[in-house]
């Protein structure tokens, strides 16, 4: 059950950014699997309730600010619900790590992509759905990739992960 539940984190973080990648959208049902799998795993583990409360917490802290985002148009809402969701496992002892990885990953990536539109895509990656859309300059930039690689970067310094590695 431990290897289950070690490993449901990290594949909904690799499916999140993935979807991400190749349709710009992160779905409702991804990140509403993510807060169940929360909070399964909270009772299958006993996570002790001042903790639990301080994940919720956080989670929640991080919803409201993430939408503030969302509103000010500076973040797409699959995003803002992903970082909600991310930080609800992460609880707020990696809260500040998770954003600031998130923040400069997301440069890098930002960064990165803005480069590559300046340049015509080689003649082979032309047509390809999720390649043109990535590389249209009136798309927006795929933030759930860096949140969701900041999410595995953060994981193992969790106190979940601590508790299920015990």
């Amino acid at each position: 059950m431990n290897s289950i539940a070690l490993l449901f984190f990290p594949l909904f973080m690799a499916l999140a950014a993935t979807s991400d990648l190749l349709t710009m959208k992160i779905s409702n049902r991804l990140v509403l699997m993510l807060v169940a799998g929360f909070f399964v795993l909270a009772l299958l583990i006993n996570l002790p309730l001042q903790q639990f409360m301080m994940h919720v917490a956080a989670g929640l802290v991080v919803l409201v600010v993430a939408f503030a985002f969302f509103a000010f148009g500076w973040i797409g809402g699959g995003d803002a619900k992903l970082a909600a969701a991310t930080t609800l496992w992460l609880g707020f002892g990696m809260t500040l790590p998770y954003l600031v990885y998130a923040a400069l990953l997301g440069g890098a990536l930002t960064l990165g992509l803005l480069l590559v539109r300046r340049y015509p895509l080689p003649g082979i990656l032309v047509g390809v759905d999720w390649i043109d859309r990535l590389h249209d300059r009136k798309t927006g930039i795929p933030y759930g990739i860096a949140l969701a690689t900041a999410g595995l970067i953060t994981y193992s310094d969790t106190s979940i992960f601590q508790l299920l590695i015990a």
